[in-house]
């Protein structure tokens, strides 16, 4: 079976790249058209979520700058709201960012580069992977931009709007099990992971920001709790190809910080990355239930919990 990899495509190709190619300190700003912004704009705050920007807009094709200068209707959706610089807010704009630069920096498109650096494939696919029926991107499109076209549906581009709509760096990325594996195995071999599990910002959700993944923390219903006791090593991909419905899992207050950095993505993928052995665990599952319904974030956090508690 083959996934949209969805959001994993921010750890496992563009973070790798923006460490590997760009200057994590260097003020960006002037390169990237933020003339009005007070604040220096970094990668150091691109690859932690922490630049102060919204978590998503339509992609229009012009540059993000003026598409911010020129306003949004902040607050109409939580994904449609600005966030403070140094603080964590996770942002699909930010790993646009990095793609722009990173393609001025190699002079390499980005689904090309990215391809080559990570072994996935950059999407249009050959195969099209589990269809999901549309979710928020319609209601935030239609919030924001309600004079531009939504983007047409294709089941050989992702399944997120923005993505099939060109915009590079946070998804567009595909592999079946065995693709992905090899792509892990590269990952962890080149010391990527290892570099982006490093505290770098923390939300105001109380979230905790490396540079490229994010800090699993303990307590009921956490993957941090799950994976804690766990004492194998290597690259282990786990597919869950079940369509039933998975009992939600209360989650409790968050307790201390695991040992564990991870990265979800939209359509039901999970990365997980262990630093002190190098354990890593992907899970493979989709977003769709029984009845072909695009399940909540609650049941597809079941769903992930119940692959991850039958690995364990």
């Amino acid at each position: 079976m083959f996934y949209d990899l969805a959001s994993l495509a921010k750890p496992l190709v563009t973070a790798p790249l923006a460490h590997r190619h760009l200057d994590l300190d260097e003020d960006r700003r002037a390169q990237l058209g933020f003339l009005d912004r007070a604040e220096p704009l970094t990668v150091r705050q691109l690859l932690s979520h922490s630049a102060g920007l919204p978590p998503w807009l339509p992609f229009t094709g012009e540059p993000l700058a003026a598409q911010l200068g020129r306003g949004f209707p902040s607050g109409a959706h939580p994904k449609l709201t600005l966030g403070i610089p140094g603080t964590s807010l996770y942002s699909d704009l930010g790993y646009r960012l990095l793609a722009e630069l990173l393609e001025r920096q190699t002079g390499v498109p980005f689904p090309e580069l990215g391809a080559r650096s990570s072994g996935l494939e950059p999407a249009p696919w050959a195969l099209a992977p589990v269809f999901a029926p549309q979710g928020p991107d319609l209601e935030m499109w239609r919030l924001a931009a309600p004079a531009l076209p939504f983007p047409a549906r294709d089941p050989h581009l992702p399944n997120d709007a923005n993505a099939r709509a060109g915009m590079r760096g946070h998804a567009g990325f595909g592999a079946d099990a065995e693709g992905l594996r090899t792509c892990l195995d590269r990952w962890v071999a080149s010391g990527a992971p290892l570099a982006m599990s490093r505290d770098a910002a923390q939300g105001a959700d109380g979230s905790r920001w490396g540079l490229g993944l994010q800090r699993a923390f303990t307590g009921q219903g956490r993957f941090g709790a799950l994976l804690e006791g766990v004492r194998r090593n290597g690259v282990h991909v786990v597919e869950w190809d079940r369509d039933r419905l998975s009992p939600p899992v209360p989650e409790a207050p968050a307790g201390p910080p695991s040992a564990f950095w991870y990265h979800l993505g939209f359509t039901g993928p999970a990365l997980f990355f262990r630093p002190e052995d190098g354990l890593c665990v992907a899970v493979l599952a989709h977003r769709v239930g029984p009845a072909g319904e695009l399940l909540d974030a609650a049941q597809l956090q079941a769903r992930r919990l119940e692959a991850l508690r039958a690995w364990v």
